[in-house]
C-alpha cells in the first residue's frame, strides 16, 4: 500500500484514489478483444457480432458480455463459448501492450501521493497475466475484477476499494473508455473521466456526467495532475 498519501486538503489533490479501468483505457487491447469475441461466437455457430457490438460489451464481466453480444447462441453453449473466447485471447495477449505514455503518467500519479487501482471487467487470472510486466511491479495499491466482486455497471468494485482505503467517495476518481465504467462510477458516489480513445463512442457519456473526456493518455495525464 502507498503510505505516501495524506490528506488531501494538504497537498492540494482533490482525489485521494484514482481507480482506472484497464481494457481500452491502460491497456491497448480493444482490437484484440473485439476479434476474439467474434471467433469465440462463430466457433460455437452463433452470428459474430459487429465490432461496434463487440466492442460495447468490453468492460462488462466476460458471461455477461459474451451472451450480449451472442443474443442467437443459446445458454447451454454458453461454458462453450466462454471456453473459446479464453482459447483465442490468450493465443493474441502478447500482442497487446500498455498504451504510449500510461506508465510515465502512473509513475507520475504515485509520486504526488494518489493510491492507484484497477477496477476491471477481466478476470483476476487475467489481470494477474497482465500485471505481470515488470514495469508495473508495485504500480497499483489494489485492484478489483468481476468474478471476484460484481461486474460493472454495479457500484461494489468502487464500493470495496473505498472501504479498502477508508476513503470518501468524494475523494475517488474513476477512469474508463466505457460507458459501463462511467456508470459505476455515478452509482458509487464518486466522480469520473472518460476516455475516447478506447472501446465506446463518447456519444453516451455526457448523460453520465465525467468530469473530462481526455482525447489521449497526454490528454489524461495533463488532466489529471492538473485538476486531480
Amino acid at each position: 500500500m502507498n503510505t505516501s498519501v495524506s490528506s488531501g486538503a494538504q497537498r492540494g489533490r482533490r482525489f485521494d484514489l484514482i481507480a482506472f479501468d484497464w481494457d481500452g483505457t491502460l491497456s491497448d487491447s480493444t482490437a484484440v478483444i473485439v476479434k476474439c469475441i467474434q471467433a469465440a461466437v462463430a466457433d460455437v455457430g452463433g452470428t459474430p457480432p459487429s465490432d461496434e457490438a463487440a466492442s460495447y460489451v468490453i468492460g462488462m464481466a466476460l458471461m455477461p458480455a459474451l451472451a450480449r453480444a451472442a443474443p442467437d447462441v443459446s445458454p447451454e453453449k454458453y461454458a462453450e463459448l466462454g471456453n473459446r473466447y479464453r482459447f483465442h485471447f490468450l493465443r493474441h495477449q502478447d500482442d497487446i501492450s500498455l498504451f504510449k505514455g500510461v506508465l510515465p503518467m502512473l509513475e507520475a500519479l504515485r509520486a504526488r501521493g494518489h493510491w492507484l487501482s484497477v477496477a476491471t471487467g477481466k478476470s483476476r487470472r487475467g489481470l494477474n497475466d497482465a500485471l505481470q510486466d515488470p514495469q508495473l511491479r508495485g504500480m497499483f495499491d489494489a485492484s478489483r475484477t468481476a468474478d471476484e466482486t460484481a461486474g460493472k455497471p454495479h457500484p461494489l468494485m468502487l464500493q470495496e476499494l473505498m472501504a479498502e482505503f477508508g476513503v470518501e467517495p468524494g475523494r475517488v476518481l474513476m477512469v474508463g473508455d466505457t460507458t459501463h465504467d462511467l456508470e459505476l462510477a455515478r452509482n458509487a458516489g464518486c466522480a469520473s473521466v472518460g476516455v475516447s480513445y478506447g472501446a465506446h463512442s463518447t456519444e453516451g457519456f455526457a448523460a453520465l456526467g465525467p468530469l473530462h473526456v481526455a482525447e489521449s493518455v497526454a490528454d489524461l495525464h495533463q488532466w489529471l495532475l492538473a485538476h486531480g
